[in-house]
């Protein structure tokens, strides 16, 4: 896996090593749901003037999800285009029953390339 990913679905195996915490997980879904869920509010409202409130609550959960729990550096910071359309596709994922399925895939897939590259240094 790289961490340096040139494609969405490098990225999207980056991402998900990256949550590999069910709290990050859920902190990132209680995060873009609060946030949503505020968007709509002030838009219904007509206060567009409280916009931003909506990438605090969002960003804010995930964030402190990943220096707190994960003790990494948020993807966002790097890749936002590819981390926002990541937590949608994770939400799925997760509302799927099938996130930590792939969290496993992805760190089965890891700790196959760590082998690769191992045995091609002996």
């Amino acid at each position: 896996m790289t961490t340096d990913p040139k494609t969405y679905a490098e990225f999207w195996d980056f991402y998900v090593y990256e949550h590999s915490k069910p709290l990050t997980r859920l902190l990132h879904l209680v995060g873009t749901t609060l946030g949503l869920v505020l968007l709509a509010f002030f838009v219904a409202r007509g206060e567009w003037y409280y916009f931003p409130v909506f990438f605090v609550a969002g960003y804010g959960f995930a964030w402190f999800a990943h220096f707190v729990v994960e003790k990494n550096r948020p993807a966002s910071f790097r890749f936002p285009f590819w981390s926002f359309i990541s937590d949608f596709k994770m939400i799925g994922f997760m509302l799927a029953g099938r996130m930590a399925a792939e969290v496993e895939r992805v760190r089965r897939d890891a700790r196959s390339a760590t082998l690769e590259v191992a045995q091609a240094g002996h």
